[in-house]
């Protein structure tokens, strides 16, 4: 097993209501679990190779409850990156060389039924996990935005966190708003639904907890 880990925020809009009960255990609360994410790697290495500075994302599509399979995925990968980090990013991405279901990317991948040819291509992400904002825009197939979500009566921002000590995607995440529109062959969209900021930290054998 290649040895790998990378750290950076994560910006993840789902179906789901505010909290997401895929969270804690519960089901999708739309009977389906459509999402869109997006990655900055400010650290990382496959291996020898470097990843640093480099963005990852992927939109997932399943009929039911994730758990349940059958799920339809495509991934992008920064056109910045060379073929050896091409070949990394994809390896970890699709769960490869990692212990099983020690990752979301492990989870995930295990439940795709379809998986697309991967796209490389331009990734702009910009994101403020402790501002809960953020911007995801791959052109000609996504653009997501999160915020903060508002109290209905100040309109001010609202701030709730999920914690999970023993999560395998990450160990504290800062809950948004979220909507997202996306083209080509995975098409999905969502207007005010669960937004997800997180830091993460990761390797082969899942969450590097503090």
């Amino acid at each position: 097993m290649t040895p790998w880990e990378l750290k950076g925020p994560s910006l993840v809009n789902c179906t789901c209501d505010y909290g997401c009960n895929c969270q804690f255990n519960g089901l999708p609360d739309k009977g389906h679990c459509h999402a869109v994410a997006g990655i900055q790697i400010d650290e990382g290495h496959y291996g020898e190779t470097r990843l640093e500075g480099l963005r990852i994302a992927a939109i997932f599509k399943w009929p039911g409850a994730i758990h349940e399979g059958n799920g339809e995925a495509l991934t992008f990968v920064d056109e910045a990156a060379d073929e050896a980090q091409r070949e990394a990013l994809l390896k970890i991405m699709t769960g490869q060389d990692t212990a099983p279901f020690a990752t979301m990317f492990a989870v995930y991948a295990s439940t795709v039924t379809k998986m697309n040819p991967p796209v490389f291509t331009r990734i702009d992400l910009d994101l403020d996990v402790d501002g809960r904002t953020g911007r995801i825009s791959i052109p000609n197939y996504v653009e997501t935005t999160g915020e903060p979500i508002r109290n209905k009566v100040t309109g001010l921002p609202s701030r709730t966190l999920i914690l999970q000590p023993e999560g395998f995607e990450y160990s504290v995440a800062e809950i948004g708003s979220a909507s997202s529109r996306t083209q080509g062959p995975v098409a999905v969209e969502m207007k005010d639904t669960y937004g997800q900021f997180a830091r993460l930290h990761l390797n082969n054998n899942g969450v590097v907890h503090a």
